[in-house]
């Protein structure tokens, strides 16, 4: 790999830089200039030219492009290619522009049939410049700037090599060096006129982007693009006239044949050039122009077959594409058919909901109207239970008024006292009455004791905490004016001690 014309080394020297580091190769890494967008393909007018030896078609036109956003992070975006831009191994929408960060795995096309890995891959790095620099690739400004200076080097008639030959032996030898040997070959000139080696494999750049690989021609002159075996196996299953891309096909097949034929007849006349160039020093000018006459005849053949090769790869690619958007439509319709399918399976499933639900709706009901029974009982017996307990309250108060109550002041008991005939009275009330009379107020007769009773104060305090305040208050304010005891003072109704 060349040198990269477009960078001076010294203007890095000691900072670091982005670049792609192509996996497996210490060559070939693509540099990520801060500020500058970077185009990749195979066409013309990108930044870095990628011209596949195994599968022409593989890299497109343009097929991606890396730049930085307004942050300054490095992104890159599918320019809608062919067999598409793989990042950490899924592959990017289209025209979508994704973050690219260090250590990530970028794969451009994809593998063929007979391998693991495609052809172009990258991993992200940022290496100090010293390191990455004997690594980088060329740019594609500086190689068409090369090839066609180198080109206008070989463009000698004639006239000028007959014209060249009167002027001696040295000045015709080295001009017809010049035109034989390949461009960037230099020919090394000694004393006695000596020859550079050539080897016959450097040739044109432009014969070597339509190049197969050694190692795929076999059986098959050259291998097909990834993009027709991927359309032959679609169309093996839904297509309908696989006829035009397959003539399409062997056509290119057949073409590429050809241009390998002239590639190994030019190769041939290169080294019988150079075979001529070193068993006769002088040699015949004639003869040589000849051979150089027949190599030019061949390289024009050559760039005319090239050309015809372009055109017929422009619509091969062309009827590819469109058989690609007749594949989606099909596609498209399938997928059609299959959502029916899914929205009449879900109907499906919807209604057997619905009919679940109004079983569960119907259980519920049921359950419910259980618990409502259940909660009825309850509140009946509820009902019954308040019946009792106010009967019980009723009972209580009728005893409270009828028995727990002394006849002298219509009062409960207050100290309630027992006299010998059995009768009880609240002693403040039976002490006033026994001044007027010593008799029972009941029964009349004799009063010769009297017994206080602490059972019946203590029912009788005990039933009153349970009734209303107003009773209670009514309770202590007698209390306090049998007793004279002053206002403020607390009294529970309890004789003191």
């Amino acid at each position: 790999m060349g040198e990269p014309g477009s960078l001076v080394r010294g203007d890095r020297a000691g900072g670091r830089s982005w670049c792609l580091r192509r996996v497996g190769m210490n060559a070939e890494w693509l540099l990520l200039e801060d500020g500058d967008e970077v185009t990749v393909g195979r066409g013309f007018g990108v930044t870095y030219q990628l011209v596949s030896k195994i599968c022409p078609l593989m890299i497109s036109r343009n097929h991606c492009v890396l730049k930085q956003n307004a942050e300054g992070q490095w992104t890159i975006m599918d320019n809608k290619s062919l067999n598409g831009v793989w990042l950490n191994r899924e592959r990017l929408e289209p025209l979508e522009v994704y973050s690219i960060r260090k250590g990530d795995h970028i794969q451009l096309g994809v593998p063929l049939e007979n391998k693991e890995n495609a052809e172009y891959e990258y991993e992200v790095i940022e290496e100090d410049w010293e390191r990455i620099y004997p690594c980088l690739a060329p740019k594609n400004d500086h190689i068409i700037g090369k090839n066609k200076g180198l080109r206008t080097k070989r463009k000698f008639s004639l006239d000028e090599l007959e014209g060249l030959g009167a002027e001696g032996p040295s000045n015709l030898k080295c001009k017809i060096s010049k035109v034989s040997c390949e461009p960037g070959q230099p020919v090394k000139s000694s004393g006695k006129s000596e020859v550079a080696s050539h080897p016959p494999e450097y040739l044109d750049p432009k014969l070597t982007s339509l190049e197969p690989s050694e190692k795929t021609t076999g059986a098959h002159v050259s291998p097909g693009p990834v993009e027709v075996v991927e359309l032959q196996q679609k169309k093996q299953k839904k297509t309908s006239n696989p006829s035009a891309s397959q003539s399409s096909l062997d056509l290119f097949r057949v073409t590429m044949s050809r241009i390998l034929k002239l590639k190994t007849q030019m190769q041939e006349k290169q080294v019988a050039v150079l075979n001529v160039k070193k068993q006769t020093q002088e040699g015949n000018s004639k003869m040589i122009v000849k051979m150089e006459q027949e190599l030019q005849d061949l390289q024009s053949q050559l760039c005319a077959e090239q050309a015809q090769q372009q055109a017929r790869v422009e619509q091969l690619e062309k009827t590819f594409q469109e058989e690609e958007q007749h594949l989606q439509g099909l596609e498209k319709e399938q997928g059609e058919e299959d959502l029916k399918q899914q929205l009449a399976q879900a109907l499906q499933e919807h209604q057997a909901l619905m009919e679940e639900l109004n079983r569960s709706k119907k259980d519920f009901e049921a359950i419910l109207q259980a618990k409502n029974k259940e909660l009825e009982q309850t509140k009946e017996e509820k009902e019954k239970v308040q019946a009792q307990k106010e009967e019980v309250l009723s009972h209580m108060n009728d005893v409270l008024e009828n028995e727990l109550q002394c006849i002298i002041c219509s009062e409960y008991f207050i100290e309630a006292v027992t006299l010998n005939c059995a009768h009880s009275f609240c002693s403040y009330c039976i002490n006033e009455w026994m001044k007027r009379k010593i008799e029972c107020p009941i029964c009349r007769k004799d009063i010769k004791s009297k017994t206080h009773s602490l059972v019946l104060d203590n029912c009788i305090n005990k039933m009153v905490d349970n009734l209303s305040s107003e009773v209670k208050e009514r309770r202590i304010v007698l209390i306090r004016e049998r007793k004279d005891i002053p206002p403020g003072t607390s009294y529970c109704g309890r004789p003191p001690v």
